[in-house]
């Protein structure tokens, strides 16, 4: 077991991380598309309609890519993670059965409909379509989410006579206030992602004089919503979740600051480099007194450092996991600046004659992508050396009969597999952006 658990757990990081790349922009574009329908059907302007179609086929082409990335991933619990599935398969079941049983069928049942329905539909019928799939993206998310808040938090279990944990309190489950602080960072995450897509096309579209009156129109959507989706990503959603990680994973705290020592007035560490042996960060520049107040309210707060912790007990990779959640503060706040000169030059009237500002608004779109995954990263490495933290070990999750050259073969398959799909994937997409916004009145699907 010991020489196979790196390979399981590589296995599962390469998948998920794959996978989560195709979710997240779906989630976001759920509310984007949404929001245009509702836009089109108060104003009766074309233009609207127009942007909502286009967005829904590059919804159609990343949800599917989703699902069939999703499936290997889902099998992994019983082929590679058996040992963990038989101890909390009892509680974690219901929302993972709820995910696939209900949200995916609600939000692939109305995406069908919103592709194929628009000629079908009345416009009120169309765009209660897209709230639909909207509400079934973001369930489907918040299942998932609830899922690996009781890995990260356990609450409402209770431990069988054969050892095995069972559901106790399914309200106390799935309200997991661990979840519910996750799921509003995440979605909010998802959002940033979708807009500054919908931004890259838009400054794509006006680099090449193409489509200007969309592109214009994905232009102030765009770095709009995404303005004010990266404020709140930080603020309250990302301090939120900052307090929780204080309150019930102090040790994880620590690791991600690189902090070993124990004291008031604790810093925020702009950079530097973790000594782990040495127990150090090396060549720190620190701001005081602000992890304290993150943490907990005031800047004079304890915050304790890994030495207060057995060694047994920290993140078995504090390195990744500080290098991770630096990444992913350093580029959210890139985003808040971007989009914030975005939105003053767009107030200008400025935005699609700026092509200073364009090129990076184009080119920006994959940082989203590894924020996001930095993020997910920090999770979960901060999360180990448990799998439910402080109930069950990593290395004592998975599948005792599965040898690590088993593991290492199918992970070369999936990595091939994956590298066709992305291909496939990337030229689908491009066809899209290269044909561009389908004329209102002229076609109502772009096959």
């Amino acid at each position: 077991m010991p020489d196979s658990i790196f390979f399981h757990r590589l296995q599962f990081a390469f998948t998920i991380v794959y996978h989560y790349l195709f979710p997240q922009l779906t989630m976001g574009l759920a509310l984007i598309i949404a929001a245009l329908k509702w836009a089109g059907l108060r104003t009766g302007e074309a233009r609207y309609s127009d942007a909502a179609r286009f967005w829904i086929r590059i919804f159609g082409i990343n949800f599917a890519v989703g699902v069939v990335t999703g499936v290997p991933m889902e099998f992994q619990f019983g082929t590679n993670w058996a040992a963990f599935t038989g101890y909390a398969g009892g509680v974690i079941g219901q929302t993972l059965g709820m995910e696939g049983l209900f949200a995916f069928f609600l939000e692939s049942s109305f995406l069908g409909l919103l592709i194929w329905g628009e000629r079908r539909l009345s416009p009120r019928g169309h765009t209660a379509a897209a709230f639909a799939l909207l509400a079934g993206s973001w369930l489907s998310g918040y299942f998932i989410i609830a899922t690996n808040a009781f890995m990260q938090h356990p609450v409402g279990y209770v431990v069988s006579s054969n050892g095995s944990l069972q559901l106790e309190s399914f309200w106390a489950f799935v309200l997991n206030r661990w979840a519910i602080a996750a799921y509003a960072h995440t979605m909010l995450a998802a959002v940033v992602t979708a807009s500054f897509v919908v931004s890259a096309v838009g400054a794509y579209w006006s680099l090449k004089k193409i489509h200007a009156e969309q592109a214009r129109l994905n232009l102030a959507w765009g770095t709009t919503i995404g303005l004010v989706a990266c404020l709140l990503v930080a603020f309250p959603t990302g301090d939120r979740q900052g307090k929780m990680v204080a309150a019930y994973q102090p040790v994880t705290l620590a690791a991600m600051e690189g902090r070993f020592e124990t004291g008031s007035y604790a810093e925020v560490n702009l950079i530097g480099q973790p000594n782990v042996e040495a127990r150090r960060l090396d060549n720190p520049i620190r701001v005081p007194g602000i992890l304290s107040f993150i943490a907990y309210g005031t800047f004079s707060s304890r915050v304790m450092g890994l030495n207060e912790f057995p060694r047994d007990q920290w993140p078995d990779n504090i390195e990744l996991l500080y290098y991770s959640f630096h990444i992913m503060v350093g580029l959210g706040t890139i985003f808040i600046a971007l989009m914030a000169t975005a939105v003053f030059m767009q107030w200008r009237e400025g935005l699609e004659r700026a092509r200073w500002l364009l090129w990076p608004l184009m080119l920006a779109f994959p940082f989203p992508y590894i924020s996001t995954t930095a993020g997910w990263m920090t999770a979960e490495l901060g999360r180990q050396p448990w799998l439910v933290y402080g109930l069950m070990r990593t290395v004592d999750g998975a599948s005792a009969r599965v040898h690590s050259g088993t593991v290492a073969f199918t992970l070369i398959g999936f990595c091939g597999l994956y590298f066709v799909l992305g291909l496939l994937f990337l030229s689908l997409i491009g066809r899209e952006i290269a044909h561009g916004p389908v004329a209102h009145g002229t076609e109502a699907v772009h096959g």
